[in-house]
């Protein structure tokens, strides 16, 4: 019996065509398929459309157009609802639909209570320090026209904050420490320091990443004359979740920082209220001294906290 030759020319099958492989990417839905930094920005979009435009309209639809006493507990729920619905909720929806464990995004961990000391102290003195900016940032001079709008558009925003945050109870103060001091420490920084900041730390580096989020956090506010100390504030919670790899930390110094603000109303303090002088009329050398003091108690506070925190490596591998 002849025996074929499996290498002999006339004896190899014909090739079959390898089929054409379909890159893994490309069987992903398109929110994976998006590069860190423009999925960053179209939670940001998103978010931005529907917690400001859409829950915006609903609430002037809410209140009549007018926000007045007598309407100000509606205003606080309505907004209480918006921040849950139009800000928390499609958060966590679209960091389910990015990641297979939206719980990466999500960084916590019970903290440690030197970590919540340091942060409390780092913030409380940079309110401090901040107040002293926003004295000469008030002394600049505009001119006439300018400054007259300018006021006008002031005295608005401080008439409706002012409206959200007074209480006139132990009961209504409780309600006012809800909606303005926990429920947006949660919801934004979920937002910010969860989703977009961890984003952002894909390309950036952690501690761009930290700055680039502060930055759109303060301008995300649309507050004008708030710009700066917001965003300095939200590159400070930036950083606390950079050096710590934990959300909560983040959230309870933005909490603590809506919580002076509540407390402040609530016992009539004025708004250029600084520690060194708390009853008195906030001169020009007692504001400098305050900032000088905080400067230095902001600085000490910060040092330690860096020395009892190591940053985690940054997904992407770009360190810094």
């Amino acid at each position: 019996m002849n025996e074929t030759d499996d290498n002999a020319p006339g004896s190899q099958e014909p090739a079959v065509p390898e089929q054409a492989t379909v890159p893994l990417t490309a069987s992903l839905p398109i929110l994976r398929r998006l590069r860190p930094i423009p999925f960053a920005i179209l939670v940001l979009a998103t978010v931005f459309v529907l917690y400001q435009l859409v829950g915006g309209v609903l609430t002037l639809l809410f209140l009549g157009g007018k926000i007045v006493e007598e309407n100000v507990n509606v205003m606080r729920w309505a907004t209480f609802g918006g921040q849950i619905l139009f800000l928390l909720v499609p958060t966590l929806i679209l960091a389910r639909l990015r990641a297979s464990r939206p719980g990466d995004f999500f960084r916590w961990r019970v903290p440690g209570y030197r970590e919540i000391l340091l942060t409390v102290v780092a913030v409380f003195a940079l309110q401090q320090i901040l107040q002293g900016y926003m004295a000469v940032q008030d002394a600049i001079p505009l001119p006439g026209p300018i400054e007259r709008f300018v006021e006008e558009f002031r005295r608005l925003l401080e008439e409706t904050y002012r409206l959200l945050v007074t209480a006139h109870s132990p009961a209504e103060f409780l309600v006012v420490v809800l909606v303005v001091a926990l429920t947006p420490a949660v919801c934004e920084e979920v937002l910010f320091r969860g989703l977009v900041q961890r984003s952002f730390e894909e390309e950036a580096g952690g501690f761009r990443a930290a700055i680039m989020t502060g930055v759109i956090f303060g301008a995300y506010h649309m507050s004008p004359f708030s710009l700066i100390p917001l965003a300095v504030l939200g590159i400070f919670f930036g950083f606390v979740v950079y050096r710590t790899g934990n959300l909560l930390v983040a959230v309870a110094a933005h909490f603590f920082n809506n919580f002076m603000a509540c407390l402040a109303a609530y016992f009539q303090l004025e708004d250029d209220f600084v520690a060194v002088d708390p009853l008195g009329a906030a001169s020009g050398t007692i504001m400098a001294l305050n900032v000088l003091l905080f400067a230095v108690v902001f600085v000490v506070a910060t040092y330690y906290f860096t020395r009892i925190t190591r940053p985690a490596p940054d997904p992407g591998g770009r360190g810094v």
